[in-house]
C-alpha cells in the first residue's frame, strides 16, 4: 500500500492517490466552510469502496496506481452516536450512498466517557437514567482519553480513522484533563501512526483554539487541511489550503498548487478549482 484514498477524487490524483500510510492529518475549518463534510466524504467513499464497488466508481472513479482502500473504516465522536452521524452525513451527500457506506463504517460514541463526570444526565447520552449505584462508580471508569487511546491501539493499525472532534477534547480540558494531556495524546499518536501505516483525520474547529494550541496541534500532524471562506465581490467560496503534508507537499508544490476551491454536493466533499501560484 503506497497511499490511501482521502476519499476526494480529484486532490487523490494531484497528490499521487491519497495519504501515505501513517498519516495524521488534521481538518482545521472555519464554520460552515468544509471540513466536517471532507470527514464525512472520507468515511463514506472509502467504506462505500467495499460496500458497493459500482456506486464507489461511479461517486469516486478508479484509484491510482499504488492506492487501496483501507480494510476498515473507523468514526470516532465523543458526543454523538450512529444514527445521529448517519442522518449528518445524508443533510448534504445522497441518502442512498450514505445508506450503503455506513454499512461498512464502524462507529464509535465515546459518549458515556466524555460525560461520565459531568452534569449531563446520564439517560441524555447512554439511553438510561442515572442510579445512585452509577454515580458512586463514576471514579472507577476510564476517562475519555485513555478510551480514545485504548480504542486506537487496537483498530488504527492498518485502518482509516477518522476523530470527530478535537473541538470536543478542547471543551473537555477540567482539574483532571489538562491541554497539555490533550497535545501529549496527540504527539503520541502522530508516533505511533507511524507503525500502524494507516491513515487518521481528526476534525478541529478553528474558532475554539488559540494560534498557539493550533501550532501545537500541527506539529504533531503529519499535515493540516485549512478550510476557509473567501469573499470576492458578491461572491462568497469555500477554499481548502494544503499547509503542511509531509509525503504530499512536495508534489503540490511541484505543480504550483497554493489553494483549492470546494464545493460540497450529492457526492459529498470535492474540489471544483486548483490555484495555482502567480
Amino acid at each position: 500500500m503506497d497511499t490511501i484514498p482521502l476519499g476526494v477524487s480529484r486532490l487523490d490524483s494531484i497528490i499521487g492517490g491519497g495519504a501515505p500510510p501513517g498519516s495524521v492529518v488534521l481538518l482545521v475549518g472555519e464554520s460552515g466552510a468544509g471540513a466536517r463534510e471532507f470527514l464525512h466524504t472520507s468515511a463514506a467513499i472509502n467504506a462505500l469502496a467495499r460496500a458497493a464497488p459500482e456506486e464507489f466508481d461511479l461517486h469516486y472513479g478508479s484509484l491510482a496506481e499504488g492506492a487501496s482502500v483501507p480494510p476498515e473504516v473507523h468514526y470516532l465522536s465523543f458526543t454523538a452516536d450512529e444514527e445521529y452521524l448517519a442522518r449528518e452525513m445524508a443533510h448534504t451527500m445522497d441518502e442512498a450512498l450514505v445508506r450503503a457506506a455506513v454499512e461498512e463504517i464502524r462507529f464509535r460514541d465515546f459518549s458515556p466517557e466524555y460525560f461520565q463526570l459531568t452534569p449531563v444526565p446520564r439517560d441524555w447520552y447512554a439511553g438510561e437514567a442515572s442510579s445512585l449505584s452509577d454515580l458512586g462508580r463514576r471514579h472507577e471508569r476510564t476517562d475519555v482519553l485513555n478510551a480514545l487511546g485504548d480504542y486506537l491501539s487496537e483498530h488504527a493499525p492498518g485502518n482509516l480513522v477518522l476523530v470527530d472532534s478535537i473541538t470536543d477534547l478542547v471543551g473537555a480540558i477540567s482539574d483532571d484533563t489538562s491541554w497539555t494531556d490533550i497535545a501529549m495524546v496527540l504527539k503520541g499518536l502522530e508516533k505511533a501512526s507511524h507503525g500502524w501505516k494507516g491513515l487518521i483525520l481528526l476534525l478541529v474547529s478553528r474558532e475554539t483554539l488559540t494560534s498557539t494550541e493550533l501550532g501545537h496541534l500541527m506539529e504533531a500532524a503529519s499535515g493540516t487541511l485549512l478550510f476557509e471562506w473567501e469573499t470576492g465581490g458578491s461572491r462568497r467560496a469555500r477554499t481548502m489550503v494544503v499547509k503542511e503534508f509531509r509525503g504530499a507537499l512536495s508534489r503540490l508544490e511541484s505543480e504550483n498548487i497554493v489553494r483549492f476551491e470546494t464545493e460540497i454536493h450529492e457526492g459529498g466533499f470535492d474540489v471544483s478549482d486548483v490555484r495555482k501560484i502567480r
